[in-house]
């Protein structure tokens, strides 16, 4: 058996997956922690003792993600490269969608935007608003900092409780604007007499949601780009079925979620090991 590993370590979690014999790729995994180096190991062994694979086994492990740079050995002396992460998020999005000419919007504790058009990759900008803030004001204004949390209370929540529409100022739709389209986000909380903790928690994911693919859309405004892929471990929030498809109705636009997206910069990390090698 002979393995490739990719570790994306971020700012709040830890994602690993492999590539066995060059072919099928292994089952990811993640985890939380403050402490980078000890992250980083302790996933290995861990995904290791997962796979039943060994340390031999190992044929080299790629490193990308802000918490990674600092790492200067490997365990058990395992052989190992540091790749840019957003060099990582455009090739694991473009093998995981099998699109050419894309934008990558990666969703983390902040939000990367990343040009994909054939094998031009580059790194466009970003946004301060992502898990992160999701986080923060859950923790403010939820008492959890607990995303999975967070994300059932959202479920059950109904955001236009929260957030101003055009149909609450405007008896048709306005230009281009359709009907459901939010006005103003939390706009309507200074009118209500009662918003449960549900609304609440739906009025910030949708916040999150709606300002990240709204930015990533307008950055591309003249250039053409009308595909965008989400990665990213926000994929997985729930209301993400409901935001981004008002979202390619508003814009006329396509978002895509792969199948891989919470851990699609560590498989590309693997898979630009692969790339070098052939």
């Amino acid at each position: 058996m002979s393995i490739v590993i990719g570790i994306d370590a971020g700012i709040s979690s830890t994602k690993i997956i492999g590539i066995e014999n060059g072919k099928r790729i292994m089952t990811p995994m993640s985890i939380t922690g403050n402490n980078n180096v000890a992250s980083i190991y302790g996933i290995l062994g861990a995904y290791l003792v997962e796979s039943q694979a060994s340390y031999s086994d190992v044929e080299h492990v790629m490193l990308t993600g802000i918490g990674a740079q600092d790492i200067t050995t490997m365990v058990n002396d395992c052989p190992f490269t540091y790749i840019d992460e957003f060099k990582a998020n455009g090739i694991g999005a473009k093998f995981d969608t099998g699109l050419d000419r894309f934008i990558v919007v990666s969703m983390g504790t902040g939000t990367s935007l990343v040009r994909v058009d054939g094998d031009d990759i580059s790194h466009i900008g970003g946004i301060g608003m992502g898990g992160g803030t999701l986080q923060g004001l859950s923790q403010l204004l939820l008492n959890t900092s607990n995303i999975e949390m967070v994300d059932g209370f959202a479920t059950l929540g109904f955001p236009d409780h929260v957030n101003l529409s055009i149909m609450d100022v405007s008896k048709k739709d306005y230009g281009s604007l359709f009907s459901e389209a939010t006005a103003s986000l939390f706009g309507k909380v200074a009118q209500s007499n009662f918003i449960s903790r549900d609304d609440i928690a739906a009025g910030l994911v949708h916040m999150v949601l709606e300002t990240i693919g709204s930015c990533a859309v307008l950055s591309q405004m003249n250039g053409g780009f009308k595909d965008f892929v989400l990665i990213g471990r926000l994929t997985e929030l729930y209301l993400c079925k409901e935001v981004f498809p008002k979202l390619e109705q508003l814009y006329g636009v396509h978002f895509h979620i792969p199948k891989f997206a919470p851990y699609c910069t560590a498989l590309g990390a693997v898979l630009s090991y692969q790339q070098e090698t052939e």
